[in-house]
């Protein structure tokens, strides 16, 4: 770790960025050392601030990139020239070999790419953190892309998340905040979501899957992944002709309804978060394009998101409450969920949520600042010791990500105005009389194949009623708890009771024989530790 550490520190001085670290709160102490430190010595790179600061993450390896990603779409935070600078590490990281590349086709494949493809560019379409694309075509005429892994890129990404282990861990020890935030369970989900990345065959099932959901959508267009070619480090999948989600200004000239393209982005989140509760979470602007129709054309789907019913009633539940301005709901739902400690007091956790969130309503999105509002958020959540949900960390980023297309696209766009009917229709189905038939019949087959048993389960119940045998189990986390300590505290006093007995045999020995029986003292002291340990 102390390796990677240094590593970190000097490319950071490398690039002239040492300064942002010393300027926290917590370096700032000891900023007169500077001068002392390796980085100190060397000059700071000429260019600006983020150039440097987009060299520098491609340096420090793919977690870093994965952090510039989602950054770059969040220009309500950053400066507008370190957003524009961090938006080329979407597509623009530096490509390894072609030679490399053609390698791991061929091994995957277990033959020559003249074999497998009519034609094969050596020059890159796209080279990301993970990997790397080739545009190619089938010996049958069609045009497809050809996704190759980073080679040793495995390894360098377990390092790097070993040395987040290691900091979240000093975070846990040295930071009373960090048990809110929970950094550990956090750095889990991360690891997970990463590494499943890896994987292709992964990625090509979430294709697969998502394109099943929005078959023959007007809104969204899932590429059509090619099986018989798809290995864990190569995925060939359709090349599709799209306008990038981020140039504006072209989407313009092709006569693009910007405004339609913003809702439409908001229904393709929501339909896919609650009607099929499985979303693509890596939608920045990078892996979006649109179509002349305002379709959507997705790609890349290494990082894809689900949750469970529970979690989904509720976030719907909580949308719903904010739409409606129902901060007492909000407030409730989160004691009830055990987010906030059950010792809340309702009343002032919903005033401050309201004093949080109705600034916010009824502007357009081009006046709303998320940045401030999700500070204030934090600040609130760290008053009320609200812990973090990493089950929801996707979600979050998903949403992030909806709302800087939506800043690109049309800023004026009402984003919650665009969710609010998508939310009452899904509830009306989930909750109304069709929902409860719906369910009723989905179940019936359950309930009939179980029925014969019944009059059995309920002879056995009556027989053991009526012979007195019939006894209820239970069992309570919290009564073991305590039987668990009860008999603790019982070992304990017979140990005492041991030891004292042993130390004062000892005594009466000691006054009769003239001497401390060291044998009965031992044994007497080690009784006592062990009782008070």
């Amino acid at each position: 770790m102390a390796r990677r550490m240094l590593r970190i520190h000097w490319v950071l001085a490398r690039h002239g960025l040492d300064d942002l670290i010393l300027a926290t709160h917590l370096f700032r102490p000891i900023r007169f050392l500077r001068p002392l430190a390796p980085g100190g010595w060397l000059p700071a790179r000429h260019g600006p601030r983020g150039e440097r600061i987009r060299r520098a993450l491609e340096e420090l390896g793919p977690i870093f990139v994965k952090f510039g990603q989602t950054l770059s779409t969040r220009r309500d935070l950053l400066p507008e020239d370190v957003a524009d600078e961090l938006a080329k590490l979407q597509d623009r990281v530096p490509p390894f070999p072609v030679e490399q590349a053609r390698q791991v086709i061929e091994s995957e494949l277990e033959q020559p790419i003249s074999s497998t493809f009519r034609r094969f560019d050596d020059e890159p379409l796209a080279s990301a953190s993970i990997a790397q694309v080739h545009t190619a075509q089938l010996h049958d005429g069609q045009d497809v892309v050809v996704k190759v892994l980073r080679p040793d890129i495995e390894q360098a990404i377990r390092q790097d998340l070993t040395l987040l282990y290691e900091l979240a861990g000093l975070a846990m020890r040295f930071w009373p905040e960090a048990r809110r935030l929970r950094p550990v369970e956090v750095v889990t989900e991360f690891e997970k979501i990463i590494l499943d990345e890896l994987d292709f065959v992964r990625e090509a099932a979430n294709a697969s899957e998502l394109r099943r959901n929005f078959d023959n959508s007007p809104i969204l267009y899932i590429p059509k992944v090619h099986w018989p070619l798809t290995r864990r480090r190569v995925l060939v999948i359709e090349r599709i002709y799209g306008t990038p989600v981020g140039d504006v200004a072209e989407l313009k000239r092709r006569g693009v309804d910007l405004k339609l393209l913003g809702e439409r982005g908001v229904e393709i989140f929501f339909t896919q978060v609650f009607r099929d509760n499985f979303f693509h979470a890596d939608m920045h602007p990078g892996n979006i394009f649109v179509a002349p129709d305002a379709r959507y054309l997705a790609v890349d789907f290494g990082i894809v998101g689900t949750i469970s019913k529970a979690d989904q009633h509720y976030l719907a539940e909580n949308f719903m409450a904010f739409f409606n301005r129902d901060y007492r709901r909000v407030a409730e739902m989160h004691v009830e969920s055990g987010w906030v400690p059950s010792h809340t007091r309702v009343e002032e956790f919903e005033s401050a949520i309201r004093a949080v969130c109705e600034p916010i309503f009824e502007k357009p999105l081009s006046e709303i600042s998320y940045g401030h509002l999700l500070l204030r958020l934090f600040q609130t959540a760290r008053r009320f010791e609200m812990e973090v949900q990493p089950q929801l960390v996707l979600l979050q980023k998903t949403l992030l990500n909806i709302e800087g297309l939506g800043r690109q696209l049309y800023p004026e766009l009402d984003l919650w105005q665009t969710a609010k009917p998508f939310l009452e229709n899904w509830f009306k189905q989930r909750v109304g009389p069709k929902a409860t038939v719906k369910r009723v019949k989905e179940r019936f087959p359950e309930w009939v194949s179980q029925a014969p048993e019944l009059p059995g389960l309920a002879y056995r119940v009556l027989h053991d009623a009526a012979a007195g045998d019939l006894s209820v189990r239970w069992r309570s986390p919290q009564v073991d708890a305590l039987r668990l300590e009860l008999r603790r505290n019982q070992r304990r006093t017979v140990l005492a009771i041991a030891g004292g007995a042993s130390l004062v045999s000892s005594a009466v020995l000691a006054t009769a024989a003239g001497g401390l029986s060291a044998p009965a003292a031992g044994m007497g002291l080690v009784l006592l530790v062990a009782a008070w340990w």
